[in-house]
């Protein structure tokens, strides 16, 4: 399977999040070709601020591997991550992110700010942006547009 195909995923599953109501982000975690985890923003479903797709996606491949170090494997995302999202990702010791859309407010992987590859972190992170872009940001674009 290519980038493009695992992006496609995540935006089926950024399709789930907005028929919650919730902001169309999905994500899904990878390690040898093979889907390990997913997820979907469910922050308002849950009560829960750190239920992002990125974070859930961790925590279901963290569980499924029986392991919180997640090394050899790639996140993709639809829109670039949060700087909550950055710091997990870091510490889980995802190799690769592969995200669709730029966040120009919050985005921690060097459009906003920059957390994943800091000069003070460890561990690097190899970001490969703008996969899927325009249908990754259109999906948002258009929730929020409806939500005007």
């Amino acid at each position: 399977m290519h980038h493009e195909d695992f992006m496609r995923r995540a935006l089926e599953l950024a399709q789930t999040a907005e028929e919650y109501g919730e902001v169309p982000v999905g994500a899904v975690l990878v390690l040898n070709n093979e889907i390990i985890g997913e997820g979907f923003n469910q922050v308002i479903t849950l009560n829960d601020p750190s239920a992002h797709a990125e974070a859930l996606a961790i925590r279901a491949a963290g569980q499924a591997l029986g392991n919180y170090r997640l090394v050899d494997t790639t996140l993709y995302v639809t829109l670039e991550p949060c700087a909550m999202c950055a710091g997990l990702i870091t510490h889980a010791r995802i190799k690769t992110l592969v995200y669709g859309a730029t966040d120009p407010r919050t985005g921690a992987a060097g459009t906003a700010i920059e957390v994943l590859n800091h000069s003070s972190m460890n561990h690097k992170v190899e970001i490969i942006g703008g996969v899927l872009a325009e249908e990754c940001g259109d999906i948002l674009r258009n929730f929020f547009r409806k939500r005007r």
